[in-house]
């Protein structure tokens, strides 16, 4: 199984080029090739590569960036990603699964899987530094970065340039604290967050009709509630540095995320990890990893499939949470090339969900992925 993408990114000095003071022109177009092991084989929520989508050739973030005067924060407009800024930990990006980078538990819960790789939606979002260590920002965005057409989100928007703005809003903020940046101390950030969703979602049980959804009496049609939010905190600690090597060292970092339960397929997720970089003295610039993500399936969406069981006479796996599990190494090859290892180990894909290959069997198997990722900057 092969993925890639080529990503193509521009950014443009406005000020050089229009005398525009401080602001910057920023656009990104991604190639992307292959098929993806999560959507075609595994059927997993903790997404294998943070590279996954539909092949396609698409528009992903466009935007202008306006610095404040003093390095007091800046404000970006035009076609934005949440991910590129939101619910990000510094020590997990060196991770293969895209649930270390932009969190299942939004992924799965927001329309489209969120503004987030590879649907870019029109938003605007200000950041407002009040001092070197500490830092608040907000944003909002169109509520479905595809629209509301049934069918799979990527093939709705296929080249990024719907560029929607009359769906429910999406809005979303953060506060961010740098600490312990002294010498002596041992650096970290702490971060907490909220968004909230203007949508109507459904509930993941409970039919029109107020039945359940598996009752054969229900509509089949899911009742619909207003709105959808969620809360989270994050945490990055350097736990050990070099004595000779400032930029080596260990690092581990923690993320939880809340949302509610009946309109949600995923209603907890956390993970944590450690990075450990640039230990080796000959190998200075590679980078060890180790991590796990946890997301826990609502208890709205597991008493749907109880109701499954009950109404129909048969056996029926009651979905619980999902577990990935990821070591990695990225060694540097040269300036701008490193390769990549990854060993993942998933447990309970989709959370226990019914193998359709093998009726007899209660529920998909454990999947235990080898892969090699590399990437080229020029």
């Amino acid at each position: 199984m092969y993925e890639g993408r080529l990503d193509v990114q521009v950014t443009a000095d406005l000020e050089r080029i229009l005398g525009w003071d401080r602001t910057t022109l920023h656009g990104n177009v991604y190639q992307i090739h292959g098929r993806g092991l999560s959507s075609f084989h595994l059927g997993n929520l903790l997404v294998v590569s943070g590279i996954e989508a539909l092949a396609s050739t698409r528009l992903f973030e466009v935007y202008l960036e306006h610095r404040f005067e003093g390095n007091a924060g800046s404000i970006r407009i035009g076609q934005l990603a949440a991910d590129s800024e939101f619910l990000r930990s510094r020590y997990a990006g060196v991770f293969v699964n895209a649930t270390f980078s932009w969190p299942t538990i939004t992924a799965a819960n927001l329309p489209s899987g969120g503004p987030a790789f590879v649907l870019a939606t029109p938003g605007a979002r200000v950041e407002y530094r009040q001092s070197e260590t500490f830092r608040v920002r907000a944003a909002v965005f169109n509520g479905n970065p595809a629209g509301a057409r049934i069918g799979e989100p990527q093939r709705i928007d296929a080249t990024g340039l719907k560029f929607r703005v009359s769906d429910p809003p999406f809005v979303i903020a953060e506060a961010v604290l740098d600490y312990g940046k002294s010498t002596v101390s041992m650096p970290g950030t702490a971060k907490i967050g909220a968004w909230t969703h203007f949508d109507r979602f459904n509930d993941q049980r409970i039919a029109t009709n107020l039945v359940s959804l598996a009752d054969p009496a229900s509509s089949g049609i899911a009742r619909r509630v207003r709105g959808n939010d969620g809360m989270y905190a994050i945490v990055d600690q350097l736990v050990y540095r070099a004595p000779k090597d400032a930029d080596a060292g260990i690092g581990v970092f923690g993320r939880v995320s809340l949302s509610p339960s009946d309109r949600n397929l995923v209603d907890l997720y956390a993970d944590a990890g450690l990075s450990l970089n640039g230990l080796v003295s000959t190998r200075r610039h590679d980078t060890f990893g180790l991590a796990v993500g946890y997301a826990r399936n609502s208890g709205r969406s597991a008493d749907l499939d109880r109701d499954v069981a009950r109404f129909s006479g048969a056996s029926y796996p009651v979905r619980s949470s999902e577990i990935a599990i990821e070591a990695t190494y990225q060694a540097r090859i040269v300036p701008g090339w490193v390769v990549q290892p990854t060993l993942q180990y998933i447990v309970r894909p989709g959370g226990g969900i019914p193998n359709p290959r093998a009726p007899n069997e209660t529920r998909i198997g454990d999947a235990l992925v080898a892969g090699i990722r590399t990437i080229i900057r020029y």
